[in-house]
């Protein structure tokens, strides 16, 4: 197989040549290699490519067999490799837990080949940090390519591999996936196990995934990485039947609410707002029941977020002792630093951050409840340039403004963190300079195959497969 070849195949794609013995797996990781050698010096996306990485085994064939992946360098872990949460406090650090979404990872054939940026402790919607540099998009590197798992949408966007992880806390997968023209869900709370060690961090409000570009991906990626495990802190309801079979399954009569109105301080850009008029419209025309929603809250993500600097910062403090180090301006940027002594000095306790996260989710669960899935944009704005006020870098903000800019990036996405509804971000336009515009659907608390039904259908009537980003591996 040639890298022009390689990088046109989805991971459902390469895995189903694996399996017909038209390509090795040891083929697909030698290309990926190729691929990240001829582009990553552009984007740098790969802050490290194994150097065993041809040895790498998975457990078996599995729905992914063979294919390659990269690990967000925050959040789960393989035992034994680096996890630097792209931060001096933990440069050098290394992890000693595979979580149980790797064993998924491996039993589903895929191969782990290194680690991928992300901002400094995945605090930032651009992914820039001290320790690993600036990640370019693809598309533009001018501009960022998201955060905070912008490096793994960089790795996709770019040719290096079909699919690589992410996590959500706020938008961190979908907010890159819109900003690099990719495929970004964040599953329901509870769908994907947290285990052995997170199995609720940030009360639910995170969660891991994937990145990839295409519709069939993703339902493959569910049904390889949901399921409960020992000491999970509740079940989700399981699926009917394997997301992958949902490709082929009616979709039915939906009743879609619409955002068509601004969730935050900012406003939407116009072209953003057309995207998600004209997707409505294609709704409306296949059938489907759309009709307009006002905004769902108000200021309660930004007071939840800030509410939860207290948490990060006794988690911080018992990071900085493990590594015998201290935190100061040497081991954490500006914005992290001020972020961490809010939350040293802060007098919120557990139970009103508790209350917080119940009161929003039962007043959105209200307003939402007479729609089967909802429209929004999934970023308010294109890809912005490098070094705007969203960095961690930043010394000019404080914690509450940097807080506030946050909730206004991320004002269609943190919501559902909150709510622990599932949503995706599929990439149905573009800007008239050529940047990706992501629209987020989302659908009902653990119906991801409704999700997944109409996703596909959209994907169906408004391709995205054939765009390209400037730089790419087998550009020429």
């Amino acid at each position: 197989m040639k890298l022009s070849e390689y990088v046109e195949h989805d991971a459902t794609g390469l895995a189903s040549l694996v399996t017909a013995g038209e390509v090795t797996t040891m083929e697909l990781t030698q290309l990926a290699r190729q691929a990240h050698d001829e582009v990553n010096p552009s984007i740098n996306a790969v802050i490290e490519f194994y150097k065993d990485a041809e040895s790498v085994a998975s457990k078996n064939a599995g729905l992914f067999n063979g294919v390659p992946f990269f690990r967000k360098d925050v959040g789960a872990s393989e035992a034994g490799r680096l996890q630097e949460n792209g931060s001096r406090l933990y440069k050098g650090y290394r992890a000693n837990i595979n979580s149980y979404f790797f064993h998924r990872a491996w039993e589903g054939g895929l191969r782990t080949l290194g680690r991928t940026a992300t901002p400094e402790l995945a605090t930032s919607g651009m992914t820039e940090s001290i320790l690993n540099g600036i990640t370019g998009n693809p598309w533009d590197l001018e501009r960022s390519a998201g955060g905070s798992s912008g490096g793994a949408a960089a790795v996709v966007a770019a040719g290096i591999t079909p699919i690589a992880h992410g996590n959500d806390g706020g938008g961190s997968i979908r907010a890159p996936a819109s900003w690099c023209g990719l495929v970004g869900l964040n599953p329901s709370r509870g769908r994907i196990s947290g285990g052995p060690n997170q199995q609720d961090v940030s009360f639910g409000c995170t969660r891991e995934f994937v990145l990839c570009r295409t519709v069939r991906d993703v339902a493959a990626a569910l049904d390889v990485f949901s399921g409960p495990h020992p000491g999970d802190p509740f079940m989700i309801v399981q699926p009917n039947r394997p997301y992958v079979e949902e490709l082929s399954q009616p979709t039915g009569k939906l009743r879609v609410g619409v955002a068509r109105t601004k969730w935050g301080m900012a406003d939407v850009e116009p072209e953003v707002l057309h995207a998600v008029e004209s997707t409505a419209t294609l709704l409306e025309e296949m059938g489907h029941l759309v009709a307009d929603m006002e905004p769902l809250y108000k200021s309660e993500c930004s007071k939840i977020w800030l509410g939860s600097t207290g948490r990060r910062a006794n988690s911080l403090e018992d990071a900085a002792r493990a590594m015998g180090r201290t935190i100061s301006a040497d081991t954490l940027e500006p914005i992290n630093l001020k972020l961490y002594e809010y939350g040293r000095n802060s007098q919120t306790r557990a139970g009103d951050e508790h209350e917080a996260l119940r009161s929003m989710r039962f007043h959105v669960g209200e307003a939402i409840q007479d729609f089967d899935i909802l429209l929004t944009p999934t970023m308010p704005t294109v890809a912005l340039p490098h070094g705007s006020v969203y960095s961690t870098a930043n010394p000019t903000l404080s914690a509450e403004e940097f807080n506030e800019a946050n909730a206004v990036l991320y004002q269609y996405t943190g919501v559902f963190n909150v709510t622990g509804q599932p949503s995706v971000s599929l990439p149905l336009a573009q800007s008239t300079n050529g940047l990706p515009i992501g629209i987020q659907l989302v659908g009902r608390f653990g119906d991801e195959a409704t999700l997944v039904r109409v996703a596909r259908d959209l994907e169906e009537a408004r391709p995205w497969i054939h765009r390209r980003p400037n730089v790419r591996a087998a550009n020429g």
